[in-house]
């Protein structure tokens, strides 16, 4: 009998393009198979400095994005009630005109009333240049939401924050510790860097209240209460001055603990000491010299007439026995031995395994040293400790321990990914001044060194919609986009006529209190007109979101568009080099649809603002990638650092007309390599400092010291005791006296107020899932069709839940009713779900009784935008005092059995959106 023949390797493909996924953040390179001109099979690619040909489920997926039934077909406009999804198909010109008609007599008259916010799209540098021409004051991006504490924390204290700006020696560390890291962020070099850890043999610790994920392979794991990460952290640094295991050489030479601060009475209190020229003062040799001066030695112990050094102040506020293990380690959830281990492994690996490299380098004082001294001991965290109120005091508390340890751009360490490092004073100021028909006076976001650098108007209110960089929020970096829609409600401080969302689900997983959103997106005034007047939405599919518009303006997927990874806004660096990408159209098109990018730079021209017009008021641009690569942000400085001028230049150069090409036939990359002996302690090495001037990262030479005593946030607790021009409202003094402080501290997170509520509930996304469109994803949903509530031993017994069972949770907010889970490696007084999962019925081309629709829920219903009344006349957002950024983690709930129904609760009306889909 003749056996069949099958071919068991049929041809993948008959081309391979060459693009970057989006499938997560981590902009890892991918080789994309074309059959016929349309996908049929994604890779990683070798040669790739990111993934080096790692690929992940999601990664892989991309060809279930790419042909989603939920893509948007052609540019929408609302012709039924808000919310039920009944729009009509216009053309481009119809959809750009209408647009234009909204926004042109806008900016002439009020451009403040228009309100632009953007979710996770990777053209921020394009986005927040459109928004500053128009001249409005309202813009920002997700950060506010996500992880702005972990930014803002990393650039106060060390000039650059983890992840994106950095990342471990995988090479050299011996000591690995994740704080608060779920598996969606950075998920393949995590992965890759891990194995090469386990490879070697150095250990990886978990500091989390969940073990999944990274925390599951960890040597060990710390289930630390939710919010109290700080507070461990304090305690370590505790045990480090205790036992006198701390860097002081670093600390002398590179950090500001040698600085004196001014102990005088007055306006002045708490700032540095310095010279006539505003130079920062040191005592070396017995002498008062400036901090940077040619041979100095700063002494970290000195007095100067009563001054006392940072170094002082800092030991003597965590040597306090506040901060001894004993003391917190019931509120850390953690026992007092294990904690006091920890330490004793972060001295040991930090200086009894220290490591040497025989290499030469120049400090920015002229010091030259024969050889570089590495602590192996390196650190990653993300939104598990940035998600609370405490979030930007706790970011800045484990910079500080990675500094006292000497562990911050040494071999073994953390190292900054260039164009980092770079501290607050090298990024703007933010700005906010409105004219009609003109520009804004500067960049929206930035980092203020004072109250002087608040976006105010003239009565001291807000200037702006979401409230950002106001003394509600002074160091709001990212903006505070889970308040925009809430403000603009309310009309405080002020009405707007237009909100502008791109790829930013607010009417479902990206807002908290989301029943109430969907309500204030549809509610109407006394004149029966929307008290949000007009909302205009691009999104490339059909989410939520996308019922509350009134202008749908269709985005392309991923494999059909130009994007820049660009050095201005989110590059893809290694530490060792710079790096920047592009993703374009390896498909075209099948719809109706154009890049969220070009048009943008349409409407631009269409509305003639500056930088999107000749002189003549013609069209600057043709597109996104007539942009990418005729813009120039500095003479000579683009959106991409490759293949510049006559395709040769690097960095710094001419606009190159075959600039993108090139990237194309490079794997859609470029590298600028460190050269050697450059490549650690980055904002002291003369080297470094030299090259990144020349490829263009700064004009000028930027050294500076680490930050442990904030003298910006000094600034604003002198306002707030009543010194300086500028003073903040009575309600708000207090507040920014406590969460202001130069030193990084601990204070409970806000949501601890709810008494009654004695569980912590938390969220994670899945390594399956970055972005909320991934659950529509056809293969991705087989990982993940409905999310349980995982719930700890102790509340699963206490309950006597067994498997199939629901509960009701409840909160300040509201309640859900949901399926339960035992989860055995989880905080006993912690319930938790993966994110974002549930989806609402008749959205993302899934059917009305989709698992996802069914079993799926959010938490986001059981959290309110807006903190309980305090009794001051004010409503404080539910947010970091500093920053803004949104503590959806401070969510507190109570647990308890529930019938099971046949649908997860809250349910909502189904939506109709087959109509707009293709």
């Amino acid at each position: 009998m003749a056996q069949p023949q099958i071919d068991t390797s049929p041809k993948v493909s008959d081309e391979v393009r060459q693009t970057t996924c989006y499938m997560c953040a981590c902009r890892c390179g991918i080789n994309v198979h074309l059959k016929s001109g349309k996908v049929s099979y994604i890779e990683g690619n070798r040669a790739h400095p990111v993934n080096k040909g790692v690929l992940c489920a999601k990664g892989a997926s991309g060809i279930r994005q790419v042909n989603a039934p939920s893509r948007l077909r052609a540019p929408l406009r609302r012709v039924g009630p808000r919310g039920s999804g009944a729009f009509e198909e216009i053309s481009w010109d119809e959809a750009l005109g209408i647009a234009t008609e909204w926004l042109g007599p806008l900016r002439e008259s009020a451009p403040e009333k228009l309100a632009f916010f953007t979710g996770r799209d990777q053209s921020q540098s394009l986005t927040s240049f459109w928004a500053q021409n128009y001249g409005t004051p309202n813009y920002a991006a997700h950060g506010g939401f996500c992880s702005v504490n972990m930014a803002a924390g990393g650039i106060y204290t060390v000039g650059g924050a983890f992840w994106e700006f950095g990342q471990p020696d995988w090479e050299r560390t011996k000591l690995f510790i994740l704080f608060g890291v779920a598996e969606d962020h950075d998920s393949n070099p995590i992965k890759m860097g891990l194995g090469r850890l386990k490879e070697r043999g150095a250990k990886v610790i978990g500091v989390n209240p969940i073990r999944s994920g990274y925390n599951a392979i960890a040597d060990d794991w710390f289930g630390v209460t939710p919010g109290a990460d700080g507070l461990l952290i304090l305690a370590l640094i505790h045990c480090l001055l205790a036992a006198g295991k701390v860097d002081l050489d670093y600390l002398a030479r590179f950090t500001n603990a040698p600085l004196l601060v001014r102990s005088d009475e007055g306006a002045e209190k708490g700032l540095f000491l310095r010279d006539a020229e505003g130079k920062a003062l040191v005592m070396s040799g017995g002498a008062l010299v400036p901090f940077d001066q040619v041979g100095v030695k700063p002494d970290l112990g000195a007095t100067y007439e009563g001054h006392r050094t940072v170094f002082q102040h800092m030991a003597e506020r965590y040597l306090s026995p506040d901060y001894a293990p004993e003391a917190v380690a019931a509120r850390v959830g953690i026992e007092a031995l294990r904690i006091r281990e920890l330490a004793a492994e972060l001295a040991r690996v930090a200086f009894d395994e220290a490591i040497e490299i025989a290499q030469p380098w120049t400090d920015f004082r002229g010091d030259k040293h024969d050889k570089m001294i590495g602590r192996p001991v390196s650190f990653h965290a993300m939104r598990g400790i940035s998600a609370h109120s405490n979030g930007f005091q706790t970011a800045r508390a484990l910079h500080l321990l990675q500094v006292v340890l000497g562990t911050v751009e040494t071999p073994g360490g953390y190292r900054f990914k260039p164009p980092y490092p770079k501290p607050a004073e090298a990024h703007p100021a933010p700005h906010c001044k409105v004219t009609p028909g003109k520009p804004l006076d500067g960049p929206h976001l930035g980092y203020p060194r004072g109250p002087e650098h608040l976006c105010l108007d003239a009565q001291g209110n807000p200037a702006r919609i979401d409230k950002a960089f106001s003394w509600e929020n002074p160091l709001s970096a990212h903006g505070v986009m889970h308040m925009v829609i809430a403000n603009a409600h309310a009309g405080d401080p002020y009405k707007i006529d237009t909100l502008f969302l791109y790829m930013a689900n607010m009417a479902w997983n990206s807002s908290m209190n989301t029943a109430h959103v969907m309500e204030m997106l549809t509610d109407k005034g006394e004149d029966g007109e929307y008290v949000i007047p007009r909302i205009i939405y691009s999104d490339a599919y059909a989410s939520e979101m996308v019922a509350y518009a009134d202008l749908i303006l269709p985005d392309t997927t991923y494999l059909e568009r130009h994007d820049c990874i660009s050095l201005l806004d989110r590059p893809i660096s290694e530490p060792d080099a710079a790096g920047d990408s592009i993703r374009w159209p390896v498909v075209e098109p099948d719809r109706d649809v154009r890049g969220f990018q070009s048009v943008l730079i349409d409407l631009g021209a269409r509305l003639g603002l500056p930088g999107f017009v000749t002189a003549e008021g013609a069209p600057l641009y043709k597109d996104y990638a007539d942009y990418i690569t005729h813009h120039q942000r500095r003479p000579g400085v683009g959106p991409l650092m490759g293949f510049r001028g006559n395709g040769d230049d690097e960095g710094r150069g001419a606009p190159n007309p075959d600039q993108l090409q090139r990237y194309i036939d490079n794997g859609a990359f470029y590298q600028a390599h460190v050269p050697e002996g450059a490549d650690f302690y980055k904002p002291w090495n003369k080297a470094y400092q030299d090259w990144a001037v020349k490829i263009g990262l700064y004009d000028a030479p930027q050294p500076y010291l680490f930050s442990i005593y904030s003298e910006p946030m000094r600034k604003f607790q002198l306002a707030a005791e009543g010194h300086g021009e500028r003073q903040p409202p009575e309600a708000a003094r207090e507040r920014l006296k406590i969460a202001m402080d130069p030193l990084p501290i601990w204070y409970a997170p806000f949501g601890d107020d709810a008494v009654d509520y004695p569980v912590h509930a938390l969220t994670q996304r899945p390594m399956a899932m970055y972005h909320s469109w991934g659950s529509q994803n056809a293969w991705l949903r087989q990982i993940h069709g409905y999310n349980p509530l995982y719930v700890p031993t102790k509340i699963w017994n206490a309950n006597g839940f067994k498997e199939g069972d629901w509960a009701r949770v409840t909160s300040p907010n509201g309640e859900i009713v949901v399926p339960v889970a035992h989860m055995a490696a989880l905080n006993e007084h912690t319930v938790w779900t993966w994110n974002a999962i549930g989806k609402r019925k008749g959205t993302w081309g899934l059917d009305a009784d989709a698992p996802e629709a069914i079993k799926g829920f959010l938490l986001n219903h059981l959290i309110s935008e807006l903190l309980p009344e305090k009794g001051d006349g004010m409503r404080w957002s539910n947010s970091d005092p500093v920053t803004g950024q949104a503590a959806w983690f401070d969510l507190r709930v109570r647990v308890e059995k529930a019938d099971a129904p046949t649908e997860a609760q809250p349910q909502f009306p189904t939506l109709d959106l087959k109509g707009v889909q293709v």
